[in-house]
């Protein structure tokens, strides 16, 4: 929806806008590079919303870089690749917020999984169909 703010009106709580939130990327070479063509990287002096792991990355690294995104107020949704949360999941099953949300998406190299993933697990527990 599109509002216009009337000047006139001294009521504070009438309208908010509020910008876009960002969508976050962790992952292989691959899955970053075609979210960047795609139009999803933000790059500040201090700060960008991606994070490319390669086989020398370190598991810190990778955590730290997510936790730095969930803290951030412009984040939306963080997206990882599976395989990647795999070396973090004692992180992600930690994790409890909303939003940022974190989807786990699969990268070419690495089929897509739902019994690994977090959010599948907690739909599974909700439905009865998990344990």
């Amino acid at each position: 929806d599109f509002y216009l703010l009337d000047s006139r009106r001294k009521t504070t709580s009438s309208i908010i806008m509020e910008a876009g939130k960002l969508v976050a990327v962790i992952g292989d070479e691959d899955t970053v590079t075609g979210f960047l063509l795609a139009g999803v990287g933000h790059r500040t002096v201090d700060s960008c919303n991606f994070l490319t792991v390669k086989q020398d990355t370190k598991p810190d690294t990778v955590e730290s870089t997510f936790m730095a995104f969930t803290q951030r107020d412009d984040i939306g949704i963080i997206l990882i690749n599976q395989h990647v949360a795999n070396n973090m999941r004692h992180v992600l099953r930690d994790y409890k917020q909303t939003i940022p949300t974190v989807l786990e998406i699969p990268s070419k190299e690495h089929p897509y999984d739902p019994e690994q993933d977090t959010i599948m697990q907690r739909v599974n527990m909700f439905l009865g169909a998990g344990s």
